[in-house]
């Protein structure tokens, strides 16, 4: 072989190589080096490159250079849903299955770097998506994060593993009439996924299961003495921020997180890469789904694009949605299914009015927040943000409603951080409210699927949100200039004693969101609901969603762990 093609081995790019008759079928590591060799390859370079590669990458390479003009399931979105639908049913069943990814590569240290996770905002591995300005948060248009890269949300969130409160759960139980969403139900699910590294709990925790869940470690001081300075105002603390502590009336802990060795452990990581080795999986990144294919009412494809070039592909039994809060409701609006009044000034031909696509849009909020200025700068560890509180704005609430992170950084919005002078070396405590009574909506502008849809996040549009974010704020300055933290704190940077309005004020130019976009698709039994309990869209034969946009009300907590349960109950039900 000549330098050239040498070279081209050793990157892997072995297709230019082999003559495309050669290879039929599955081409797994042992295939590749025959063949390689066989080219003239010399022993080291098809080692090297097989080593580099692994099976599951040259599988993948093949797959993707020979895509099949149908297949069993077509999953759209490789995220905490869409990851998990698809590695289980290429694991547990002979099905071919399509993943399409809009975004690229995972394999990148900005994404596996769990402190440059921020460094991921505003880059194309997000879809850069911003609601519209909104007069309750002072006239502000609040950014929208969404994943658009292998794993989506789980690529550049924080990494906490948060389930959810015990009410979540029985709440989606008594909106489908389906007791498989109940907590004790859904319990037992986490219990059989997780591989729990922290204090032992055999009846709220599971051991030896795909998805690997610790406490934080080596922590920076600051989050051991946040969790002392609840403590001076009543809140409880706990060893775990799940199991018990979610299940009456909250409580503090350290996080739990999806860190292993001191690298982010995203969702594919758990469900997608061993089962890439296989030949019945393709995983196609860079390939934007415009619009589902029918007959009738019955969905029979998707149509996508990738590399300019536009591909329609067939599923025998299924087109999974796993899109996202904001690009599963735009994806069944473009192919017809939504409000018919929202559709046809638009030219779209209505195929399902189906009143709920797109609605009850929701949003956990965080402010940015309450900060202080170190005495002495201290970095940050793991993503930057090790401690929490779950707890009530009121005591009459059912479940709490408050959940403010501890960050060892400054974390100020584009308002609040030119208001006031904030030091590089600072940390916070920014206020979030996690059960908000607000929603929104999603609309299409546009029949052009590059056009982003326009985005109602109705943020603090009830007054309840507002009173719960201010007590919230109030409670952070408390515990932030408590006793255990003073040893942190130079000073109070933010927001300082304030009048009620003036601090109502401070909430509206504080207020941004967790980027745990969701609930437009919410499953149920009601006019507005979007899927049922089986997670099947209503009115429409052969589709299905499997995201956060189907949660009727949003978690108690981060998404990212009840989003790989949805995931997990479609996985239950397409394998039975």
């Amino acid at each position: 072989m000549n330098p050239r093609e040498t070279d081209a081995l050793a990157k892997g790019d072995y297709l230019n190589l082999l003559e495309e008759g050669l290879v039929h079928g599955r081409l797994d590591r042992r295939r590749f080096m025959k063949l390689a060799l066989a080219a003239g390859a010399s022993l080291a370079a098809v080692q090297a490159a097989a080593q580099t590669l692994g099976d599951a990458a040259i599988t993948q390479r093949y797959n993707s250079q020979n895509l099949k003009p149908t297949y069993d399931y077509i999953v759209v979105g490789s995220g905490s849903g869409g990851a998990v639908v698809a590695g289980r049913l290429a694991a547990k069943t002979d099905a071919n299955v399509l993943v399409l990814e809009a975004g690229g590569t995972d394999q990148l240290d900005a994404v596996l770097n769990p402190s440059l996770w921020t460094s991921n905002i505003r880059t194309d591995r997000e879809w850069g998506f911003t609601a519209e300005p909104n007069a309750k948060v002072n006239g502000r248009s609040l950014i929208l994060p969404m994943g658009k890269v292998v794993g989506g949300g789980s690529s550049i969130n924080a990494m906490i593993w948060a389930r959810g409160h015990k009410n979540d759960f029985d709440f989606w139980a008594a909106e489908t009439g389906d007791d498989a969403w109940s907590y004790k139900k859904v319990l037992q699910i986490y219990k059989r996924i997780e591989d729990w590294h922290g204090k032992p709990d055999p009846d709220r925790r599971g051991t030896g299961g795909p998805v690997y869940v610790d406490r934080v470690r080596d922590v920076n001081p600051v989050a051991p003495a946040f969790v002392e300075a609840c403590g001076t105002v009543g809140i409880p603390a706990f060893e775990d921020m799940n199991g018990e502590m979610m299940e009456g009336n909250g409580g503090v802990a350290l996080a739990n997180v999806r860190i292993r060795d001191g690298r982010r452990l995203n969702i594919p990581s758990a469900y997608l890469w061993e089962n890439l080795k296989r030949k019945n999986i393709t995983l196609l990144t860079g390939a934007t789904v415009q619009k589902l294919e029918f007959s009738g009412t019955t969905v029979k494809g998707v149509t996508f694009v990738k590399d300019g070039t536009v591909h329609t592909v067939r599923a025998t039994s299924r087109v999974v949605l796993s899109a996202g809060a904001i690009n599963t409701p735009k994806l069944l609006m473009l192919s017809g299914i939504g409000r018919a009044q929202d559709l046809k000034p638009l030219g779209i031909d209505v195929r399902h009015d189906l009143q709920g696509v797109g609605q009850n849009f929701q949003d956990h909020i965080l402010a940015g927040g309450c900060i202080w200025e170190y005495k002495t700068p201290l970095p940050p560890a793991n993503s930057g943000a090790e401690a929490t509180f779950f707890w009530k704005s009121n005591s009459a609430l059912d479940t709490p409603d408050m959940q403010p992170f501890c960050e060892e950084i400054p974390y100020a919005s584009e308002v609040t951080g030119k208001q006031y002078e904030v030091p590089a070396g600072s940390w916070t405590i920014a206020p979030g409210i996690v059960r908000p009574r607000s929603t929104g909506e999603v609309k299409l502008t546009s029949t052009d699927f590059s056009v982003a849809p326009k985005i109602d996040g109705g943020f603090l549009r009830e007054d309840a949100d507002l009173t719960a974010l201010v007590h919230c704020i109030e409670l952070c300055r408390e515990i932030g200039n408590s006793a255990p933290l003073s040893k942190f704190a130079k000073r109070e940077v933010m927001p300082g004693p304030l009048s009620k309005a003036a601090l109502a004020d401070f909430a509206r130019n504080a207020t941004g969101t967790y980027f745990h976009e969701s609930c437009t698709c919410k499953m149920g039994k009601g006019e507005t609901s979007v899927v049922d309990g089986k997670l099947s869209v209503h009115g429409i034969e052969g589709l299905s969603i499997a995201d956060a946009s189907v949660m009727p009300r949003i978690t108690t907590g981060n998404t990212m762990a009840p989003t790989v349960i949805i995931g997990e109950r479609m996985a239950d039900i397409l394998t039975g």
